[in-house]
């Protein structure tokens, strides 16, 4: 349904967009002047006004209907009365100990010695063979 009604959406936008550009310059706003181009009978002009007007209806439905059928399953949902929630163990038998002294940084180099592994003293020079 939603796609469908985008596709109409879109279709409506593209037509739009070129009845506003078939439309005739009256303000020389863009310095081009009026002359006398195939669209410049007063007939036409009122006929592309009015199929710019009911386009903008047709865009301005599409857009609310799809704003409304956006909204249409979400439920409102409130932050008061919502408790805290629980603290949970960790799903391992352990549990974490913050670490007593320093960083975490010495917590990491002490469980890399733990696991047998020698953490590097600090950058080292490139050696030339």
């Amino acid at each position: 349904m939603q796609t469908v009604v985008i596709i109409i959406h879109l279709m409506i936008v593209a037509v739009m967009i070129g009845a506003v550009l078939l439309q005739k310059s009256e303000g020389g706003g863009l310095g081009m002047g009026g002359g006398a181009g195939f669209m410049s009978s007063r007939g036409t002009a009122n006929l592309l006004t009015r199929t710019t007007a009911i386009l903008a209806v047709g865009f301005f439905l599409t857009s609310l209907f799809l704003s409304w059928y956006a909204g249409y399953d979400r439920k409102p949902s409130s932050i008061i009365g919502t408790g805290a929630p629980a603290q949970t163990q960790p799903a391992s038998g352990t549990p974490l100990t913050p670490p007593t002294s320093g960083g975490i940084l010495d917590s990491l180099k002490k469980t890399d010695e733990q696991q047998g592994q020698q953490a590097p003293s600090g950058p080292q020079a490139p050696r030339s063979q």
